[in-house]
């Protein structure tokens, strides 16, 4: 019996950073699933066609041992509307014409979305090659659009929202990053039977080097808060700055490290400066490989998002990343990703947005003993293994794929 084929539908892939890219298809094949990945030139974040590339109208290549096409897209990642539109308009484009006439003809079409437009690309080559599909939604449209300021004229977000959700009738499956974005599904019409939630896993073999080597700048004595990411407004961390001044006017020895890099490094930078907070560290950004090494040896892992209804349905990857470490975690955002801390035991959450809310929590962790708080790490990453890990999201997805493949062969299969 022939394997069952899977055509990855994803507009960024390798050497891309990406979530669901080359891990996800090795493990699938490991799985034993035939896999080709179709995509577009690498170019994303910064709309520069990577070096070593060249857009043409097709390009296959190997990489790990999995069948990669490459196909001709508009690049550009700025804040240009039609821009972006572009960029994703021509890769559906190409995609849909790639995947109907050029790929082995697949029994399970997998698209990410975002963008929505690999939805569209995905049902038309569904319908043409008789293929089942499933859409992994990572972002909800137009919310996000909407959110983010990228689009802001109503009527466009109406149109959006209406191609939408025509992808989502079309759909086969459709599965999703958290349990909030699967009851919003439901609210707008999307059977509970097609949805299913599979939460993101971290990237893992950043988590390896527990040991690796710290920046001499990392503080090496007192209760040591960490907060690994983007710093932009979203994460509105003013937050954690008021909570290291109400800290150290108790008398806490609470510090507070910020790693990697975002818009908002230099405004904060500046604001504990001009508190005079001698409790707060700044480091550079480092390569994936090493930030496990920073993971492991921090005490508390902080994660903080504004309030914001969309944010309430939304599980941050660093929370992934953050249980993985095994460390404790310090859980600022509503909703999910709060619920989901609170039911593996790892962490504790709070209410973002206060500054004084956040001090509490961090001296709630502090007044913990070193076995208690490597317990509360351990409970997080059995946690991780047992729910959120690449291991358990494949197995996931793999029951989908296979119960799609068959109900196709069945169709398919002539009349005796």
């Amino acid at each position: 019996m022939r394997k069952t084929r899977v055509l990855l539908l994803t507009q960024w892939f390798d050497p891309e950073p990406t979530f669901k890219g080359l891990l996800f298809a090795k493990a699938l094949r490991d799985r034993g699933f035939d896999v080709e990945v179709l995509t577009g030139f690498p170019n994303y974040p910064g709309g520069e066609v990577y070096p070593g590339y060249k857009i043409r109208a097709l390009q296959r290549e190997f990489i790990d041992g999995i069948r990669i096409a490459r196909v001709a897209l508009y690049p550009s990642h700025n804040r240009s509307a039609l821009g972006r539109v572009a960029n994703y308009l021509s890769f559906a484009a190409s995609a849909s014409l790639y995947g109907i006439f050029g790929a082995a003809r697949p029994d399970v079409i997998y698209a990410y979305h975002p963008p929505a437009t690999t939805g569209i690309a995905a049902k038309l080559i569904g319908l043409v090659r008789r293929s089942a599909t499933v859409l992994d939604i990572q972002d909800l449209w137009p919310d996000t659009l909407r959110a983010t300021g990228m689009v802001g004229n109503r009527r466009l977000l109406a149109f959006v929202g209406a191609i939408c959700r025509a992808i989502y009738a079309c759909a086969d499956r459709i599965t999703v990053l958290s349990p909030g974005f699967k009851r919003l599904l439901e609210e707008r019409g999307v059977p509970g039977t097609k949805l299913e939630v599979i939460y993101n896993w971290a990237d893992e073999s950043a988590m390896s080097d527990a040991e690796g080597e710290l920046s001499p700048h990392f503080p090496r004595e007192g209760f040591r808060v960490l907060f690994a990411g983007n710093m932009g407004a979203a994460q509105q961390l003013d937050v954690a700055i008021g909570a290291a001044e109400v800290l150290a006017r108790r008398g806490r020895e609470a510090k507070f490290v910020f790693l990697r890099g975002g818009i908002d490094v230099g405004r904060l930078a500046d604001l504990a400066r001009s508190k005079g907070l001698s409790n707060v560290t700044f480091l550079p950004a480092v390569p994936m490989k090493s930030v496990g090494a920073y993971l492991g040896n921090a005490d508390a892992l902080l994660v903080h998002l504004r309030e914001d209804p969309l944010f309430e349905i939304t599980i941050p990857s660093k929370t992934q990343a953050y249980m993985a470490a095994g460390k404790p975690v310090l859980m600022g955002v509503s909703g999910d990703a709060a619920r989901l801390v609170d039911l593996s035991g790892g962490g504790v959450s709070f209410q973002p947005g206060n500054p004084d809310v956040m001090a509490d929590a961090v001296e709630q962790l502090m007044a913990l003993s070193p076995e208690e708080l490597a317990r509360m790490g351990e409970r997080g990453r059995d946690f991780y293994l047992r729910e959120l890990s690449l291991a358990a999201g494949v197995e996931r997805f793999g029951r989908i794929f296979e119960t799609l493949s068959a109900r196709r062969r069945r169709r398919c299969r002539p009349a005796a």
